[in-house]
């Protein structure tokens, strides 16, 4: 059939066959806005860390087979550097982002007296941005400055000191985060108490360490108490005693009870930084992190648990 100017007649199927794909067109088009819309074009924040950890593994390489005074600490370093190079390129690689134009990975040279600054700096640039990341990044920066700080302890000279957390507190919290303050309130608990134990099976060369841990521990807990308090949750109390892995019978025994303590409050204070925004909790769990891998690599390193140092402190669920 053909109409009067002598086209073709819009037949009742071509109609609507053309209406049908006008309906899919529609919402495919929508989908599509919808999907590069949300694109962030804007440099990636974690890609200056990741070349940064690039360049510090290849200098602790080139550091390891050229300073006997370095070479083994060096190969150590250049390990955990390289795990957050590849933990780092992987989460830039996921979400895309542009490269920065004229972009230049940083170059570090060979020189020993600038090993530990490497490292003091790595951990500030992640600690820098642990606030404004979103939550599964918050928890990987997170891990990389401890990573660094704790690398730092392999220092013969001395780790740096550790910094307090902040006194400020909040006034809510997450749904989320209340969970996982009280499971690293848990943790501060059993640590206090690991360490009232060991203290009866270890010698007075310990006494110092053990003195020390206590009292960190001490402090953690009543900030994580403090903070669940002010945002009106009731904080856990301790138990009597807690359940070990393996029983406290001799010094070895000992050693490797506050060595799996330290980093089971590695992976609670990790877990907090993973279910919140909240700044002042962020700062809160990010300096418990740093604070239960530091003190662990002694531990560890005593217990002969190997790494001495883990890349990625509590991301690691074992301190083996």
């Amino acid at each position: 059939m053909t109409s009067r100017s002598g086209r073709a007649a819009l037949t009742r199927r071509a109609f609507l066959r053309s209406a049908a794909f006008t309906a899919l067109a529609v919402p495919a088009a929508s989908g599509l806005a919808a999907c590069t819309s949300g694109y962030d074009d804007a440099p990636d924040p974690l890609r200056p860390l990741w070349l940064q950890a690039e360049g510090h593994a290849k200098a602790a390489k080139a550091l390891a087979a050229g300073s006997p005074e370095l070479g083994d600490v060096a190969e150590r370093v250049a390990a955990i550097r390289t795990a957050h190079a590849e933990a780092l390129r992987a989460e830039v690689r996921r979400l895309n982002r542009p490269v920065p134009e004229g972009e230049k990975a940083p170059a570090f040279g060979t020189d020993g007296g600038q090993f530990w600054q490497w490292l003091a700096e790595s951990r500030d640039a992640a600690l820098a941005l642990v606030g404004d990341l979103p939550r599964y990044r918050a928890g990987l920066v997170g891990a990389v400055a401890a990573g660094c700080a704790a690398a730092m302890e392999l220092n013969p000279a001395g780790g740096a000191e550790e910094q307090a957390p902040g006194t400020a507190t909040v006034k809510q919290l997450e749904d989320d985060t209340v969970p996982a303050l009280q499971t690293a309130l848990r943790a501060e608990h059993a640590a206090v108490w690991v360490y009232s134990l060991v203290r009866a099976f270890l010698d007075e060369d310990y006494e110092s360490a053990i003195t020390r841990g206590e009292r960190a521990h001490l402090d953690r807990r009543d900030r994580c108490e403090r903070v669940l308090s002010a945002a009106g949750r009731t904080p856990q109390p301790s138990e009597p005693a807690y359940v070990l892995d393996e029983q406290v019978t001799d010094p070895a025994s000992a050693v490797r009870a506050v060595a799996t303590a330290e980093s089971d409050a590695a992976s609670a204070w990790h877990g907090v930084l993973e279910r919140t925004d909240d700044e002042v909790v962020r700062a809160l769990a990010v300096h418990c992190l740093i604070g239960a891998a530091t003190r662990g690599v002694h531990w560890r390193a005593d217990a002969g648990i190997d790494p001495v140092v883990p890349p990625l402190p509590g991301r690691q669920t074992t301190a083996d």
